[in-house]
Protein backbone atom coordinates (compact mmCIF):
# COMPACT_ATOMS: atom_id res chain seq x y z
CA UNK A 1 0.00 0.00 0.00
CA UNK A 2 2.82 2.23 -0.25
CA UNK A 3 3.36 5.04 -2.71
CA UNK A 4 6.72 4.51 -4.36
CA UNK A 5 6.02 5.44 -7.84
CA UNK A 6 6.97 7.69 -10.03
CA UNK A 7 4.58 7.52 -12.99
CA UNK A 8 1.10 6.83 -12.49
CA UNK A 9 -0.56 5.02 -16.19
CA UNK A 10 -4.50 4.14 -16.25
CA UNK A 11 -5.74 1.90 -18.28
CA UNK A 12 -6.73 1.59 -22.12
CA UNK A 13 -10.22 3.24 -22.74
CA UNK A 14 -10.14 5.16 -19.43
CA UNK A 15 -12.73 7.86 -19.07
CA UNK A 16 -11.58 10.91 -18.37
CA UNK A 17 -14.14 13.80 -18.51
CA UNK A 18 -16.10 16.52 -16.05
CA UNK A 19 -19.17 16.77 -14.70
CA UNK A 20 -22.00 19.24 -14.00
CA UNK A 21 -25.57 19.29 -13.42
CA UNK A 22 -28.27 20.79 -14.74
CA UNK A 23 -29.98 22.90 -11.98
CA UNK A 24 -26.27 24.23 -10.93
CA UNK A 25 -25.64 25.28 -14.72
CA UNK A 26 -28.47 25.94 -17.20
CA UNK A 27 -30.29 28.47 -16.09
CA UNK A 28 -33.41 29.56 -18.15
CA UNK A 29 -35.45 28.30 -15.20
CA UNK A 30 -39.02 29.30 -16.74
CA UNK A 31 -37.84 28.89 -20.71
CA UNK A 32 -39.33 26.81 -23.32
CA UNK A 33 -41.98 25.27 -20.49
CA UNK A 34 -39.61 24.40 -18.25
CA UNK A 35 -41.36 25.29 -14.53
CA UNK A 36 -39.87 25.43 -11.23
CA UNK A 37 -38.02 22.70 -9.51
CA UNK A 38 -36.81 22.24 -6.06
CA UNK A 39 -33.60 23.89 -6.33
CA UNK A 40 -35.21 27.14 -8.09
CA UNK A 41 -36.61 27.81 -4.83
CA UNK A 42 -32.97 27.51 -2.68
CA UNK A 43 -30.29 29.56 -2.11
CA UNK A 44 -28.13 26.76 -0.75
CA UNK A 45 -28.97 23.75 0.92
CA UNK A 46 -26.07 24.10 3.95
CA UNK A 47 -25.83 27.75 4.42
CA UNK A 48 -29.56 28.49 3.65
CA UNK A 49 -30.88 24.97 5.22
CA UNK A 50 -34.76 26.30 5.11
CA UNK A 51 -36.62 26.83 2.15
CA UNK A 52 -37.23 30.60 1.53
CA UNK A 53 -38.56 30.09 -1.39
CA UNK A 54 -41.82 27.88 -0.79
CA UNK A 55 -44.64 29.08 2.43
CA UNK A 56 -47.09 26.37 3.54
CA UNK A 57 -50.36 28.02 3.56
CA UNK A 58 -52.66 27.24 6.41
CA UNK A 59 -55.95 27.46 4.35
CA UNK A 60 -54.97 24.65 1.44
CA UNK A 61 -52.89 23.03 3.73
CA UNK A 62 -49.82 22.79 0.97
CA UNK A 63 -46.78 24.16 -0.15
CA UNK A 64 -46.84 27.18 -2.59
CA UNK A 65 -43.81 29.25 -4.22
CA UNK A 66 -43.13 31.97 -2.36
CA UNK A 67 -39.60 33.92 -3.34
CA UNK A 68 -37.71 35.87 -1.03
CA UNK A 69 -37.20 39.68 -2.72
CA UNK A 70 -34.54 39.77 -0.83
CA UNK A 71 -31.94 37.03 -1.58
CA UNK A 72 -30.75 36.18 -5.25
CA UNK A 73 -31.47 32.54 -6.46
CA UNK A 74 -28.61 32.13 -8.87
CA UNK A 75 -29.97 29.12 -10.04
CA UNK A 76 -32.48 31.14 -11.99
CA UNK A 77 -29.70 32.41 -14.51
CA UNK A 78 -27.13 30.00 -13.19
CA UNK A 79 -24.15 30.46 -16.11
CA UNK A 80 -26.36 30.09 -18.14
CA UNK A 81 -25.44 26.94 -19.61
CA UNK A 82 -28.87 26.28 -21.46
CA UNK A 83 -27.77 29.03 -23.81
CA UNK A 84 -24.20 28.38 -24.31
CA UNK A 85 -23.87 24.52 -24.29
CA UNK A 86 -21.78 24.42 -27.29
CA UNK A 87 -18.90 27.11 -26.74
CA UNK A 88 -18.76 25.56 -22.93
CA UNK A 89 -18.39 22.13 -24.69
CA UNK A 90 -15.73 23.08 -26.83
CA UNK A 91 -13.91 24.59 -24.22
CA UNK A 92 -14.03 20.83 -22.10
CA UNK A 93 -13.36 19.03 -25.88
CA UNK A 94 -10.11 21.35 -25.71
CA UNK A 95 -8.49 19.82 -22.37
CA UNK A 96 -9.19 16.52 -24.36
CA UNK A 97 -12.16 15.16 -22.35
CA UNK A 98 -13.55 12.29 -23.91
CA UNK A 99 -16.81 12.20 -21.55
CA UNK A 100 -18.92 14.70 -19.88
CA UNK A 101 -21.71 14.19 -17.34
CA UNK A 102 -24.37 16.38 -17.19
CA UNK A 103 -28.33 15.73 -15.37
CA UNK A 104 -31.59 16.03 -17.64
CA UNK A 105 -34.10 18.65 -16.06
CA UNK A 106 -36.85 16.23 -15.10
CA UNK A 107 -39.07 19.53 -15.13
CA UNK A 108 -37.80 20.41 -18.81
CA UNK A 109 -39.32 17.62 -19.55
CA UNK A 110 -42.42 17.12 -17.21
CA UNK A 111 -42.68 20.33 -15.83
CA UNK A 112 -45.19 19.31 -13.33
CA UNK A 113 -43.82 15.77 -13.08
CA UNK A 114 -47.25 14.39 -13.55
CA UNK A 115 -48.16 14.59 -16.96
CA UNK A 116 -48.81 11.94 -19.41
CA UNK A 117 -46.95 13.59 -22.62
CA UNK A 118 -43.64 15.27 -22.41
CA UNK A 119 -42.64 18.72 -23.01
CA UNK A 120 -40.93 18.37 -26.90
CA UNK A 121 -39.17 21.75 -26.54
CA UNK A 122 -37.02 20.30 -23.47
CA UNK A 123 -36.44 16.82 -25.33
CA UNK A 124 -34.97 19.18 -28.65
CA UNK A 125 -32.63 20.70 -26.02
CA UNK A 126 -31.02 17.09 -24.80
CA UNK A 127 -31.04 16.11 -28.79
CA UNK A 128 -28.82 18.82 -29.51
CA UNK A 129 -26.84 18.91 -26.05
CA UNK A 130 -26.26 14.92 -26.64
CA UNK A 131 -25.13 15.43 -30.45
CA UNK A 132 -23.19 18.04 -29.93
CA UNK A 133 -21.31 15.97 -26.83
CA UNK A 134 -20.62 12.91 -29.52
CA UNK A 135 -19.37 15.38 -32.46
CA UNK A 136 -16.81 16.87 -30.05
CA UNK A 137 -16.05 12.69 -29.20
CA UNK A 138 -17.32 12.86 -25.72
CA UNK A 139 -19.37 10.19 -24.38
CA UNK A 140 -22.37 11.79 -22.60
CA UNK A 141 -23.11 10.45 -18.93
CA UNK A 142 -26.73 11.24 -18.10
CA UNK A 143 -28.02 11.80 -14.32
CA UNK A 144 -31.70 11.34 -14.54
CA UNK A 145 -32.60 13.62 -11.60
CA UNK A 146 -30.01 15.30 -9.69
CA UNK A 147 -32.20 17.64 -6.90
CA UNK A 148 -34.53 18.65 -9.28
CA UNK A 149 -37.66 17.00 -8.41
CA UNK A 150 -40.38 19.24 -10.19
CA UNK A 151 -41.94 21.21 -7.25
CA UNK A 152 -45.22 20.20 -7.84
CA UNK A 153 -44.17 16.94 -7.21
CA UNK A 154 -43.37 18.16 -4.09
CA UNK A 155 -46.35 20.84 -3.03
CA UNK A 156 -48.66 18.17 -4.48
CA UNK A 157 -47.82 14.87 -3.33
CA UNK A 158 -44.85 15.68 -1.04
CA UNK A 159 -42.34 13.88 -3.17
CA UNK A 160 -41.01 10.46 -2.74
CA UNK A 161 -42.96 10.51 0.40
CA UNK A 162 -45.40 9.39 -1.77
CA UNK A 163 -45.81 6.02 -3.92
CA UNK A 164 -47.33 7.67 -6.47
CA UNK A 165 -43.59 9.00 -7.22
CA UNK A 166 -42.83 5.82 -8.73
CA UNK A 167 -45.22 5.85 -11.45
CA UNK A 168 -44.48 9.34 -12.51
CA UNK A 169 -40.38 8.79 -12.05
CA UNK A 170 -41.23 5.60 -14.22
CA UNK A 171 -42.98 7.20 -17.60
CA UNK A 172 -39.85 10.09 -17.28
CA UNK A 173 -37.61 7.01 -17.69
CA UNK A 174 -39.52 5.38 -20.56
CA UNK A 175 -39.53 8.95 -22.10
CA UNK A 176 -35.71 9.72 -21.78
CA UNK A 177 -34.44 6.05 -22.84
CA UNK A 178 -36.41 5.84 -25.78
CA UNK A 179 -35.49 9.23 -26.88
CA UNK A 180 -31.98 9.48 -26.14
CA UNK A 181 -31.11 5.53 -25.54
CA UNK A 182 -29.24 5.60 -29.39
CA UNK A 183 -26.92 8.08 -28.15
CA UNK A 184 -26.08 8.05 -24.08
CA UNK A 185 -24.34 4.39 -22.99
CA UNK A 186 -24.03 6.02 -19.49
CA UNK A 187 -26.45 6.72 -17.20
CA UNK A 188 -27.22 7.20 -13.31
CA UNK A 189 -30.64 7.26 -11.39
CA UNK A 190 -30.58 9.77 -8.61
CA UNK A 191 -27.74 11.88 -7.66
CA UNK A 192 -26.37 11.37 -3.79
CA UNK A 193 -29.18 9.68 -3.03
CA UNK A 194 -27.70 8.57 0.32
CA UNK A 195 -28.36 12.51 1.44
CA UNK A 196 -31.60 12.09 1.33
CA UNK A 197 -31.64 11.85 5.15
CA UNK A 198 -29.55 14.84 5.17
CA UNK A 199 -30.89 17.09 2.45
CA UNK A 200 -34.50 15.54 2.23
CA UNK A 201 -35.96 18.64 0.21
CA UNK A 202 -33.03 18.53 -2.17
CA UNK A 203 -32.51 14.83 -2.62
CA UNK A 204 -36.04 13.52 -1.76
CA UNK A 205 -38.29 16.39 -2.84
CA UNK A 206 -39.78 15.65 0.51
CA UNK A 207 -41.66 18.72 2.31
CA UNK A 208 -41.70 19.06 5.85
CA UNK A 209 -44.73 17.11 7.96
CA UNK A 210 -45.05 19.83 10.76
CA UNK A 211 -44.74 23.61 9.68
CA UNK A 212 -44.11 26.96 11.00
CA UNK A 213 -46.13 28.84 8.45
CA UNK A 214 -43.51 31.04 7.96
CA UNK A 215 -40.46 29.32 7.92
CA UNK A 216 -39.25 25.37 7.06
CA UNK A 217 -36.84 24.15 9.23
CA UNK A 218 -35.21 21.05 8.20
CA UNK A 219 -33.91 19.41 11.53
CA UNK A 220 -37.45 19.77 13.44
CA UNK A 221 -40.27 18.90 10.68
CA UNK A 222 -39.40 15.79 9.01
CA UNK A 223 -40.13 12.57 10.64
CA UNK A 224 -38.07 9.72 10.95
CA UNK A 225 -40.76 7.26 9.19
CA UNK A 226 -41.43 9.32 6.05
CA UNK A 227 -38.10 10.07 5.47
CA UNK A 228 -37.30 6.20 5.37
CA UNK A 229 -40.95 5.40 3.15
CA UNK A 230 -39.32 8.08 0.68
CA UNK A 231 -36.11 5.59 0.70
CA UNK A 232 -38.22 2.84 0.25
CA UNK A 233 -40.18 4.35 -2.72
CA UNK A 234 -36.89 6.08 -4.49
CA UNK A 235 -35.12 2.08 -4.16
CA UNK A 236 -38.16 0.92 -6.13
CA UNK A 237 -38.52 3.08 -8.89
CA UNK A 238 -34.44 2.60 -8.42
CA UNK A 239 -35.53 -1.29 -9.70
CA UNK A 240 -37.68 -0.22 -12.04
CA UNK A 241 -35.62 2.28 -13.73
CA UNK A 242 -32.97 -0.27 -13.76
CA UNK A 243 -35.37 -3.50 -14.96
CA UNK A 244 -36.67 -0.74 -17.97
CA UNK A 245 -33.32 0.25 -18.86
CA UNK A 246 -32.05 -3.22 -19.10
CA UNK A 247 -35.02 -4.27 -21.58
CA UNK A 248 -34.74 -1.06 -23.55
CA UNK A 249 -31.14 -1.04 -24.20
CA UNK A 250 -29.11 -4.15 -22.98
CA UNK A 251 -26.02 -2.58 -24.58
CA UNK A 252 -25.69 0.31 -22.38
CA UNK A 253 -24.95 1.09 -18.37
CA UNK A 254 -27.09 2.39 -15.39
CA UNK A 255 -25.46 3.22 -12.40
CA UNK A 256 -26.35 4.31 -8.81
CA UNK A 257 -24.76 7.93 -7.96
CA UNK A 258 -23.49 8.22 -3.89
CA UNK A 259 -22.16 10.81 -2.05
CA UNK A 260 -18.82 9.00 -1.10
CA UNK A 261 -17.07 11.22 1.27
CA UNK A 262 -19.13 9.99 4.07
CA UNK A 263 -17.96 6.55 3.85
CA UNK A 264 -14.09 8.02 3.88
CA UNK A 265 -14.83 8.14 7.77
CA UNK A 266 -12.06 7.04 10.69
CA UNK A 267 -12.12 6.22 14.14
CA UNK A 268 -10.42 8.64 15.91
CA UNK A 269 -8.69 6.10 18.00
CA UNK A 270 -8.31 2.55 19.03
CA UNK A 271 -10.92 2.62 21.58
CA UNK A 272 -13.31 0.03 20.42
CA UNK A 273 -16.58 2.06 20.88
CA UNK A 274 -15.14 4.22 18.55
CA UNK A 275 -13.97 1.72 15.87
CA UNK A 276 -17.78 0.19 16.33
CA UNK A 277 -19.43 3.89 16.34
CA UNK A 278 -17.29 4.54 13.04
CA UNK A 279 -19.22 1.31 11.75
CA UNK A 280 -22.35 2.63 12.56
CA UNK A 281 -21.46 6.06 10.66
CA UNK A 282 -20.39 4.17 7.71
CA UNK A 283 -23.43 1.89 7.52
CA UNK A 284 -25.25 5.64 6.85
CA UNK A 285 -23.70 5.20 3.32
CA UNK A 286 -23.31 1.74 2.83
CA UNK A 287 -27.10 1.49 3.34
CA UNK A 288 -28.00 2.81 0.40
CA UNK A 289 -25.16 0.25 -2.07
CA UNK A 290 -25.86 -2.44 -0.36
CA UNK A 291 -29.98 -1.67 -1.72
CA UNK A 292 -29.07 -0.67 -5.20
CA UNK A 293 -25.83 -2.94 -5.77
CA UNK A 294 -26.37 -5.77 -3.49
CA UNK A 295 -30.14 -5.99 -3.80
CA UNK A 296 -31.16 -6.34 -0.32
CA UNK A 297 -32.25 -4.21 2.56
CA UNK A 298 -29.42 -4.98 5.29
CA UNK A 299 -30.29 -6.34 8.60
CA UNK A 300 -29.05 -3.26 10.02
CA UNK A 301 -31.83 -1.40 8.45
CA UNK A 302 -34.21 -3.60 9.37
CA UNK A 303 -33.08 -3.35 13.04
CA UNK A 304 -33.65 0.37 13.34
CA UNK A 305 -36.84 0.20 11.48
CA UNK A 306 -38.07 -2.22 14.37
CA UNK A 307 -36.56 -0.39 17.27
CA UNK A 308 -37.63 3.03 16.12
CA UNK A 309 -40.95 1.84 14.98
CA UNK A 310 -40.76 3.24 11.57
CA UNK A 311 -41.17 0.44 9.47
CA UNK A 312 -42.24 1.97 5.48
CA UNK A 313 -44.76 0.28 3.71
CA UNK A 314 -43.33 -2.56 1.60
CA UNK A 315 -45.58 -4.03 -1.17
CA UNK A 316 -45.47 -7.88 -2.30
CA UNK A 317 -43.02 -8.89 -4.47
CA UNK A 318 -41.04 -5.55 -4.03
CA UNK A 319 -37.85 -6.94 -2.28
CA UNK A 320 -37.78 -9.49 -5.12
CA UNK A 321 -37.56 -6.45 -7.70
CA UNK A 322 -34.79 -4.69 -5.44
CA UNK A 323 -32.90 -8.12 -5.66
CA UNK A 324 -33.34 -8.92 -9.07
CA UNK A 325 -32.68 -5.48 -10.47
CA UNK A 326 -29.32 -4.53 -9.31
CA UNK A 327 -27.18 -1.66 -10.65
CA UNK A 328 -24.60 -1.93 -13.26
CA UNK A 329 -21.97 0.11 -11.55
CA UNK A 330 -21.60 2.26 -8.69
CA UNK A 331 -20.68 6.22 -9.27
CA UNK A 332 -19.95 8.33 -6.24
CA UNK A 333 -18.21 11.39 -5.12
CA UNK A 334 -15.21 12.35 -3.07
CA UNK A 335 -14.28 15.89 -1.51
CA UNK A 336 -12.43 15.11 1.87
CA UNK A 337 -12.47 12.09 4.47
CA UNK A 338 -14.35 12.44 8.19
CA UNK A 339 -13.70 11.02 11.92
CA UNK A 340 -15.75 9.79 14.27
CA UNK A 341 -15.45 9.62 18.32
CA UNK A 342 -18.06 7.67 20.09
CA UNK A 343 -18.74 10.62 22.38
CA UNK A 344 -19.85 12.68 19.60
CA UNK A 345 -20.66 10.98 16.41
CA UNK A 346 -19.46 10.93 13.20
CA UNK A 347 -18.44 14.74 12.45
CA UNK A 348 -19.13 15.33 9.04
CA UNK A 349 -17.68 18.06 7.34
CA UNK A 350 -20.76 20.81 6.06
CA UNK A 351 -19.01 24.09 4.96
CA UNK A 352 -19.82 27.07 6.12
CA UNK A 353 -22.64 25.79 8.49
CA UNK A 354 -19.65 25.06 10.87
CA UNK A 355 -17.59 27.78 9.60
CA UNK A 356 -14.82 24.88 8.95
CA UNK A 357 -14.77 24.09 13.20
CA UNK A 358 -15.30 20.16 13.34
CA UNK A 359 -15.68 18.30 17.21
CA UNK A 360 -13.37 15.90 16.15
CA UNK A 361 -10.54 16.67 13.70
CA UNK A 362 -7.76 14.19 12.21
CA UNK A 363 -4.60 15.14 13.64
CA UNK A 364 -2.78 13.18 10.82
CA UNK A 365 -4.33 15.33 8.17
CA UNK A 366 -2.13 18.54 8.03
CA UNK A 367 -3.63 20.12 4.63
CA UNK A 368 -7.02 22.05 4.46
CA UNK A 369 -8.24 23.78 1.60
CA UNK A 370 -6.79 27.16 1.09
CA UNK A 371 -10.12 28.71 0.76
CA UNK A 372 -13.32 29.78 3.36
CA UNK A 373 -14.63 26.61 2.84
CA UNK A 374 -11.40 24.54 5.24
CA UNK A 375 -11.93 21.36 4.37
CA UNK A 376 -9.70 18.62 5.22
CA UNK A 377 -7.36 17.43 1.74
CA UNK A 378 -6.88 13.75 2.13
CA UNK A 379 -6.34 12.11 -1.07
CA UNK A 380 -6.11 8.18 -0.08
CA UNK A 381 -9.37 8.29 1.59
CA UNK A 382 -10.46 8.45 -2.37
CA UNK A 383 -8.33 4.97 -3.06
CA UNK A 384 -9.82 3.94 0.41
CA UNK A 385 -13.78 3.97 -1.28
CA UNK A 386 -12.40 2.75 -4.18
CA UNK A 387 -10.85 -0.59 -2.35
CA UNK A 388 -13.77 -1.03 0.21
CA UNK A 389 -16.48 -0.55 -3.09
CA UNK A 390 -14.61 -3.31 -4.75
CA UNK A 391 -14.42 -5.22 -1.67
CA UNK A 392 -17.60 -5.70 -0.66
CA UNK A 393 -19.50 -5.61 -4.15
CA UNK A 394 -17.16 -6.35 -6.76
CA UNK A 395 -18.44 -4.16 -9.25
CA UNK A 396 -17.20 -1.40 -12.25
CA UNK A 397 -16.59 2.02 -10.17
CA UNK A 398 -16.97 5.53 -11.90
CA UNK A 399 -15.49 8.67 -9.77
CA UNK A 400 -18.43 10.94 -10.41
CA UNK A 401 -17.20 13.73 -8.92
CA UNK A 402 -13.90 14.97 -6.99
CA UNK A 403 -12.82 18.76 -7.04
CA UNK A 404 -11.69 21.73 -5.11
CA UNK A 405 -13.46 24.76 -4.64
CA UNK A 406 -11.48 27.60 -4.14
CA UNK A 407 -12.35 31.62 -3.85
CA UNK A 408 -10.87 33.48 -6.81
CA UNK A 409 -11.10 36.65 -8.41
CA UNK A 410 -9.97 37.21 -12.20
CA UNK A 411 -7.94 40.26 -12.89
CA UNK A 412 -7.99 41.74 -16.62
CA UNK A 413 -5.29 40.29 -18.68
CA UNK A 414 -4.60 37.71 -16.44
CA UNK A 415 -4.59 34.21 -16.52
CA UNK A 416 -5.91 32.82 -12.91
CA UNK A 417 -2.88 30.96 -11.58
CA UNK A 418 -4.41 27.65 -9.45
CA UNK A 419 -1.56 25.36 -8.20
CA UNK A 420 -3.56 24.05 -5.36
CA UNK A 421 -6.16 22.88 -7.59
CA UNK A 422 -3.40 21.16 -9.89
CA UNK A 423 -1.79 19.56 -6.76
CA UNK A 424 -5.18 18.42 -4.99
CA UNK A 425 -5.59 16.76 -8.58
CA UNK A 426 -2.49 15.25 -9.42
CA UNK A 427 -2.76 14.15 -5.74
CA UNK A 428 -5.92 12.55 -5.87
CA UNK A 429 -5.03 10.87 -9.66
CA UNK A 430 -1.72 9.35 -7.55
CA UNK A 431 -4.53 7.53 -5.80
CA UNK A 432 -6.90 6.07 -8.33
CA UNK A 433 -3.84 4.61 -10.42
CA UNK A 434 -2.84 2.49 -7.18
CA UNK A 435 -5.97 2.05 -6.68
CA UNK A 436 -6.29 0.33 -10.11
CA UNK A 437 -3.08 -1.62 -9.30
CA UNK A 438 -4.55 -3.27 -6.60
CA UNK A 439 -7.55 -4.45 -8.76
CA UNK A 440 -10.01 -1.87 -8.54
CA UNK A 441 -12.30 -1.58 -11.63
CA UNK A 442 -12.38 2.23 -12.40
CA UNK A 443 -13.84 3.19 -15.10
CA UNK A 444 -13.62 6.53 -15.74
CA UNK A 445 -12.33 10.48 -13.36
CA UNK A 446 -14.34 13.15 -13.79
CA UNK A 447 -13.53 16.51 -12.05
CA UNK A 448 -16.71 18.09 -10.40
CA UNK A 449 -17.60 21.56 -11.62
CA UNK A 450 -14.81 21.94 -14.85
CA UNK A 451 -16.66 25.14 -15.23
CA UNK A 452 -17.57 27.46 -12.30
CA UNK A 453 -20.98 27.00 -11.20
CA UNK A 454 -23.24 27.46 -8.21
CA UNK A 455 -22.64 25.36 -5.72
CA UNK A 456 -25.45 23.32 -4.34
CA UNK A 457 -24.08 23.02 -1.10
CA UNK A 458 -24.02 26.46 -0.29
CA UNK A 459 -25.36 28.62 -2.99
CA UNK A 460 -22.62 30.65 -3.90
CA UNK A 461 -20.70 31.40 -6.95
CA UNK A 462 -17.47 32.51 -5.04
CA UNK A 463 -16.95 28.60 -4.76
CA UNK A 464 -15.06 28.15 -8.04
CA UNK A 465 -14.35 24.52 -8.97
CA UNK A 466 -13.76 25.57 -12.93
CA UNK A 467 -10.73 24.39 -14.74
CA UNK A 468 -12.76 27.72 -16.35
CA UNK A 469 -13.80 30.89 -14.96
CA UNK A 470 -17.01 32.27 -15.04
CA UNK A 471 -17.84 36.24 -14.64
CA UNK A 472 -20.87 35.41 -12.07
CA UNK A 473 -20.66 36.58 -8.55
CA UNK A 474 -22.89 35.95 -5.54
CA UNK A 475 -24.65 39.21 -5.85
CA UNK A 476 -26.33 37.87 -9.39
CA UNK A 477 -23.64 39.92 -11.34
CA UNK A 478 -21.17 39.57 -14.15
CA UNK A 479 -21.19 39.19 -17.83
CA UNK A 480 -20.84 35.45 -18.03
CA UNK A 481 -17.30 35.73 -19.63
CA UNK A 482 -15.21 32.31 -19.59
CA UNK A 483 -11.98 32.56 -19.26
CA UNK A 484 -9.23 29.55 -18.95
CA UNK A 485 -7.33 29.20 -15.62
CA UNK A 486 -3.98 27.64 -15.38
CA UNK A 487 -5.20 24.06 -14.26
CA UNK A 488 -7.21 23.62 -17.91
CA UNK A 489 -3.33 23.27 -18.90
CA UNK A 490 -2.79 20.11 -16.45
CA UNK A 491 -5.44 18.20 -16.93
CA UNK A 492 -4.71 18.53 -20.85
CA UNK A 493 -1.61 16.72 -20.45
CA UNK A 494 -2.53 14.21 -17.91
CA UNK A 495 -5.27 13.18 -20.43
CA UNK A 496 -2.92 13.33 -23.57
CA UNK A 497 -0.97 10.99 -21.57
CA UNK A 498 -3.24 8.95 -20.58
CA UNK A 499 -1.63 9.47 -16.51
CA UNK A 500 0.92 11.20 -14.58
Amino acid sequence: MTDRKLQYTFPEGFLWGGAIAANQTEGAWLEDGKKPQATDVMVGIITDGHTPGVKYNPQTQKYEICLNPDKVYLAHEAIDFYHRYKEDLQLMAGMGMNCFRTSISWARIFPNGDELAPNEAGLKHYDDLFDTMLSLGMEPIVTITHFDTPLHLMCEYNGWSNRKMIGFFLNYCNVIFRRYGAKVKYWLTFNEINNIFRMPFAAGGVMPSHTDPDTVDFAANYTQKELHQALHNAMVANAQCVRLFHDLMPGGRIGCMIAGSHLATYPASCDPRDVLATLDARRNTFLFTDIMAAGVYPEYLRKMWKDQGIQPDIREGELELIRDNTVDYIGFSYYYSNVCNAAVGAEFFEGTLTKGSRKVKNPYITEYSPSPWNFPLDPLGLRYVLEEYTDRYHKPLFIMENGLGLDETEIPGQRIQDPERVKFLEEHLKQVALAIEDGCNVLGYLWWGPLDLVSSGTGEMRKRYGFVYVDRHNDGTGDLHRSIKESYYRYKEIIANNGL
